[in-house]
């Protein structure tokens, strides 16, 4: 089967998919859960999910910062799917979508483990580290 990245809608039965997907991979690991407020602050986000036929396996989310910056936040991969590509492709759908929408920089805040990732995509470090849901991150940025 095909990965296929499509948009999701905020409240749809595509983003109960996307939140249970982020929760299993990006908060219970840490003992945390997304709260209503959180999960209402997305509806202006843009989602997208990477798809194996009906099952959602990777998403992430980009959210408006200024007129020329969006930040890409809640990379999330299924373990049984990781190591295939999905999150490049995710990625780079996600910058194709940014530069159509006129943004010209995205920064996102990197899980330490997933620096070299997105180095290999061309974002750079910039900042010093910090302790972000109690893991050690880092902000990084790439000019489209």
């Amino acid at each position: 089967m095909t990965i296929e990245i499509l948009e999701i809608q905020h409240g749809s039965p595509e983003y109960g998919l996307e939140v249970t997907l982020r929760n299993k991979i990006l908060r219970q690991p840490l003992g945390l859960h997304f709260s209503s407020d959180e999960l209402a602050k997305e509806c202006f986000d843009i989602h997208l999910g990477a798809f194996l036929g009906p099952a959602m396996v990777g998403c992430l989310l980009l959210r408006r910062v200024n007129a020329h910056t969006a930040k890409m936040r809640q990379v999330a991969i299924d373990v049984s799917a990781q190591g295939r590509g999905i999150g490049r492709r995710l990625v780079a759908t996600a910058e194709e979508r940014a530069r159509a929408m006129g943004y010209t920089v995205i920064e996102l805040n990197a899980r330490a483990t997933a620096i070299a990732f997105y180095s290999k995509l061309g974002y750079e470090v910039c900042g010093e580290p910090f302790t972000e849901l109690t893991l050690a991150h880092q902000k990084m940025r790439k000019i489209l």
